[in-house]
């Protein structure tokens, strides 16, 4: 059977344990306030527990002391050395500080946004000043929000909890049940993707979280499966995305949409499509209209789609609706001040 709590997590509760305690705690101590160890269990499999424990910190590098407790007469007790744990002062360069800013902006909109911005905030302070931590301005990841699927497949992926969902086939459109054993959550190309083995089918699919409708179920027993060692979650991912793929034509403007020239791939394009003078031919994969079309109309005039004209079409309703939008607050406020 499972423990109740996994082990990387009852190692964390006793470091956090030992370090914080005013005396050195005895084995009793451990086994009736650190969570992990108060499972009910024999003394005797506390005991071997406990050791196994000491043992993986000491290998890790935690300096677990065993001393004498003066309150507990010569019963022996156990602590960690704030000292000796604590990690030297951290430096961060203004490009380290850009990095992390940079993966920080991934999780905006996500679930883990706050998490994130939190960390960052502290790391600034041990970091070079604002001004001199802008070596990556102008860059940002574009990754649309996985939506509320993102969480309980994160959970299930680390319990390896079988989930279930309804999920809208790109094909077809078909809105289908299934039932899947979550590998992994992957990142790419602007969207999150799970990949993992579908019961229904028997085989490892790829489900992108932006199709998935409706709440994501966990069902059965944690650890009910095991990821197989031979697993490629990025090699899947990127066989479905070749099978979904389209090729956007873009006239972009020198030293501008930096994420787009990113992704650019080489090809021929069509006799139809050139560039204008003053602008460079930039071909970009792309699955989902919608998702291009948006990335697309936040570089406003620095990017012009030359093809296909679906995605021109798209780009173009975007930029009318946002010039009408400006024109009837410009109106308001005339009106306000007439």
């Amino acid at each position: 059977m499972p423990e109740s709590i996994p082990q990387a997590e009852r190692l964390l509760n006793l470091v956090i344990a030992l370090v914080n305690t005013t005396a050195p705690m005895t084995k009793e101590q451990v086994r009736s306030s650190v969570a992990g160890y108060d499972d009910g269990a024999s003394s005797e499999a506390f005991e071997r527990k406990f050791e196994r424990d000491k043992d993986i910190l000491r290998d890790l590098g935690v300096p677990v002391l065993t001393v004498t407790a003066a309150a507990h007469g010569d019963e022996v007790g156990y602590r960690i050395d704030p000292d000796a744990y604590a990690l030297p002062p951290l430096q961060l360069s203004a490009a380290q500080l850009g990095v992390l800013t940079l993966a920080a902006e991934l999780w905006n909109d996500q679930t883990l946004r706050g998490d994130a911005w939190r960390a960052l905030t502290k790391l600034r302070v041990v970091g070079d000043t604002p001004a001199e931590a802008d070596a990556v301005a102008g860059l940002a990841p574009r990754v649309h929000p996985a939506g509320p699927a993102l969480a309980p497949l994160l959970d299930a992926a680390h319990d390896r909890q079988v989930v279930t969902f309804t999920y809208r086939a790109a094909s077809t459109g078909e809105v289908l049940t299934r039932h899947v054993e979550p590998w992994r959550l992957v990142a790419s190309r602007g969207g999150w993707y799970l990949v993992g083995r579908d019961r229904d089918r028997d085989a490892p699919r790829v489900f992108r979280l932006s199709r998935i409708t409706g709440r994501v179920r966990p069902v059965g027993e944690r650890h009910a499966f095991t990821v197989p060692a031979d697993a490629d979650p990025l090699g899947l991912i990127s066989t479905a995305q070749r099978a979904d793929a389209r090729t956007a034509w873009l006239a972009i403007a020198p030293d501008r949409a930096g994420a787009l020239r990113a992704r650019a791939t080489d090809g021929q394009a069509p006799e139809d499509v050139a560039a204008p003078e003053g602008t460079d031919l930039v071909a970009v994969p792309y699955q989902r209209t919608s998702d291009l079309a948006d990335e697309i109309t936040g570089y406003t005039d620095a990017v012009v789609v030359l093809a296909p004209r679906t995605l021109r079409d798209a780009v173009l309703t975007r930029l009318r609706a946002a010039a009408a939008l400006g024109d009837r607050v410009a109106e308001g406020t005339a009106v306000d001040h007439g």
